[in-house]
């Protein structure tokens, strides 16, 4: 049996990843900090075990754990978005895109980048300022635990819009010369 080759090496010195997509040094960049991410899941597992053990085993509920779960989906939550972006898993509108041409899918796809940025650069602009703020206060959320989750996530927020806004120009511009992409098949997602 034939197994699946796991880095595609057709193109002269470009290198390819299992998802088809070229990876590019914004690519490495966006795949460290997504599966450096991942391992804040089996965290947030441990935490609701521990949770779970405390308040209906031993009856002695925790303050932190349902915060330092949410905190930490947080994180994986907008991290994962940058991800979904480099495997363009984000929604796209098919019901025009798949029956136009190449060209005219390239101009949807750059109006499409061109919008993101202009939202990004309006959200950075927009929220910079209390970012700035919350991280240089170390701001906290006011509960009995008090973590600094504005702190952290605030900023976060800002740099995962950026880094999105990075990654679809990363994309349109490796997806530029390729060919038509294939129709979407509802049929597939029934299997």
């Amino acid at each position: 049996m034939a197994s699946e080759p796991i880095i595609d090496l057709a193109k002269e010195d470009k290198v390819a990843s299992v998802d088809n997509f070229e990876i590019t040094w914004f690519d490495r960049i966006t795949l460290f900090i997504s599966h450096t991410t991942k391992y804040l899941t089996p965290i947030i597992v441990m935490v609701m075990f521990y949770e779970v053990f405390v308040r209906y085993i031993l009856v002695k509920p925790t303050m932190w754990a349902n915060e330092l779960s949410l905190w930490l989906a947080g994180i994986i939550y907008c991290i994962g978005g940058v991800y979904a972006s480099r495997l363009r898993c984000h929604i796209r509108i098919v019901t025009l895109y798949d029956f136009v041409s190449r060209k005219t899918q390239r101009i949807f796809d750059l109006i499409g980048v061109i919008v993101l940025i202009l939202y990004a650069a309006a959200v950075i602009y927009g929220g910079y300022f209390d970012a700035k703020n919350s991280f240089m206060t170390w701001e906290k959320l006011g509960t009995v635990w008090d973590p600094p989750i504005p702190a952290v996530m605030k900023p976060l927020i800002l740099i995962t819009i950026f880094l999105m806004a990075i990654q679809s120009i990363n994309n349109l511009i490796i997806d530029w010369n390729k060919n038509k992409e294939k129709a979407y098949d509802p049929a597939k997602d029934l299997r």
